[in-house]
C-alpha cells in the first residue's frame, strides 16, 4: 500500500520558510487522495493483489485556493470508474459566479479595496484572463439557459421586486435596478421566472421585461404584485391585461410619511383595521371610513388613501386561501436578502454581465430549492379563481317555475 509517512526533513530542505506550510498542506492532501484510491482499486501502486478491481490511469491537475495560497494538487484517475476527493466538493454555481466576478473586477483593474483584499486572501492573484474566460463561459451558459427557459401552462400570480446595485459604466459608478420575477402556476408551485437589469423604471423598461416573459410562455397572469414603480401599472395593463396589487407593506411606509413619527403607531393601527375585514366590500367600506377620519388632521394622507384604495385592496377579490401571500412582495424578501448578501461582497460590479452572472446564479440555486418544497399555494384556491365567472353564468340558466 502507499507509504503514508510525511518526509518532513525532505520538504524542509526543498522549500523556503514562506512556502513551507503550503507545501506541507499539498503533501498531506496528496497522501489522503492516494490512500482513498488505494481503497477503491484494492491495491497500492505496483502492488499485485487478488482484490484489485481496476488500475490507476495517471493524474489530472486541480488547484485549490486557500489562505496559505494556491495548492497544486494531482487527482488520481482510474481506468474504470471515477474518483473525486471529498474535500474538493465541486463548487456551487453561485460560489463560482462570485469568484468569477471578483476575479473579473481585479483583472480589469476596476476593483475596490474590498475586492483586492479578497483576491489576496483567497490566493487568486495568479488567475489568467484565459482561465477566467473559461470559468465565466461555463457559468454564463447555465445561467442563460435558466433565465431564458420556456415557461409552460398558466401562471395566475406574478411577483416583481427590484434590488438596486452599483456598477461601473463609462468611468462612472451608477445605480441599476435588478428586477426579479417570481410566479406561481396553477398547480401551486413557485418558480423564479426572470431577471432584468436596467437603469430606468419608466414604462418602456417594464414593458420590455414583461413582453420577454410573455414570449417565453408566461400566460394566464391574473394578478401582479409589486411596489409602486413608475410606469409599471400601465405596462401590466397593456402587456398582460392583469390586475395590479400594490405592495401593502410599501404603501404603509408611504402613508406614514405624511404623519408625525409620534402618531405612526396610532395611524398604522387604524389602517390595519381594513385588512382584518372578511371580503372586498367590507374592506372598501372600512377603508373609506378610516380615510375620512384621518383626512381632517392630515389632508395629504387622505388623498394618498383615496388614490391607493383600489390598488392596495385588489388582492381581496382573489381566493381567501391565497390572500396572505398576495398582499405584498414579502415572499421575495428572503430571496432579495440573499442577492444583496452576495452582491455586497463585490460592492461595485465591473459591468452588467457580471451582475447577471452572480444574481442569476443565486436565482438558479434558489429555484432548485423551490422545486424540492411542497406547494406554495393551495391547489383548491386555484380552482376557485374561475368561480366568479361560473356564478355569473348561472342566472342565465335558471328557468322560472310555472305558477
Amino acid at each position: 500500500m502507499t507509504d503514508d509517512r510525511l518526509p518532513l526533513a525532505e520538504l524542509m530542505a526543498k522549500t523556503g520558510d514562506g512556502d513551507f506550510l503550503r507545501t506541507i498542506a499539498e503533501s498531506v492532501l496528496q497522501i489522503i487522495m492516494e490512500a482513498d484510491v488505494d481503497g477503491l482499486v484494492g491495491a497500492g501502486r505496483h502492488e499485485r493483489s487478488g482484490d484489485r478491481t481496476t488500475w490507476r490511469n495517471g493524474y489530472r491537475d486541480r488547484s485549490l485556493d486557500t489562505r496559505l495560497g494556491t495548492l497544486n494538487l494531482k487527482i488520481p484517475k482510474l481506468r474504470t470508474g471515477a474518483y473525486f476527493p471529498g474535500f474538493l466538493e465541486p463548487r456551487k454555481t453561485v460560489e463560482k459566479a462570485l469568484v468569477a466576478v471578483i476575479q473579473e473586477a481585479w483583472i480589469a483593474g476596476v476593483s475596490t479595496r474590498r475586492v483586492d483584499e479578497l483576491v489576496q486572501a483567497m490566493g487568486m492573484t495568479g488567475i489568467s484572463k484565459s482561465s477566467l474566460s473559461k470559468l465565466c463561459k461555463d457559468i454564463d451558459e447555465r445561467v442563460h439557459a435558466f433565465l431564458k427557459r420556456p415557461l409552460a401552462g398558466d401562471w395566475p400570480y406574478l411577483w416583481l421586486d427590484a434590488t438596486y446595485l452599483k456598477v461601473r459604466e463609462g468611468g462612472r459608478i451608477v445605480s441599476v435596478a435588478a428586477i426579479i420575477a417570481v410566479a406561481v402556476n396553477t398547480e401551486g408551485k413557485r418558480e423564479i421566472v426572470g431577471l432584468h437589469i436596467g437603469p430606468s423604471e419608466a414604462e418602456p423598461f417594464w414593458s420590455s421585461f414583461l413582453k420577454d416573459l410573455a414570449r417565453r410562455g408566461l400566460t394566464g397572469v391574473k394578478l401582479v404584485i409589486s411596489d409602486a414603480h413608475e410606469g409599471l401599472k400601465a405596462a401590466i395593463t397593456r402587456v398582460m391585461g392583469a390586475t395590479w396589487q400594490r405592495c401593502r407593506v410599501h404603501f404603509m411606509r408611504n402613508a406614514l410619511a405624511y404623519v408625525p413619527k409620534g402618531q405612526n403607531t396610532v395611524v398604522a393601527a387604524a389602517i390595519r383595521q381594513v385588512f382584518l375585514q372578511p371580503d372586498h366590500a367590507a374592506a372598501t367600506q372600512v377603508w373609506r371610513q378610516v380615510a375620512d377620519q384621518l383626512r381632517a388632521r392630515w389632508p395629504k394622507l387622505g388623498v394618498c388613501m383615496d388614490d391607493a384604495e383600489h390598488d392596495v385592496l385588489a388582492y381581496m377579490t382573489f381566493p381567501e386561501q391565497h390572500r396572505v401571500k398576495l398582499h405584498s412582495t414579502n415572499p421575495l424578501e428572503r430571496l432579495n436578502k440573499e442577492v444583496k448578501r452576495r452582491a455586497d461582497v463585490v460592492g461595485i460590479f465591473p459591468n452588467e454581465d457580471s451582475i447577471i452572472r452572480l444574481v442569476g446564479a443565486v436565482l438558479l440555486e434558489q429555484n432548485d430549492e423551490y422545486q424540492l418544497q411542497h406547494r406554495y399555494m393551495q391547489i383548491e384556491g386555484m380552482a376557485a379563481l374561475a368561480t366568479p365567472m361560473i356564478e355569473e353564468a348561472q342566472p342565465l340558466q335558471i328557468t322560472p317555475k310555472a305558477a
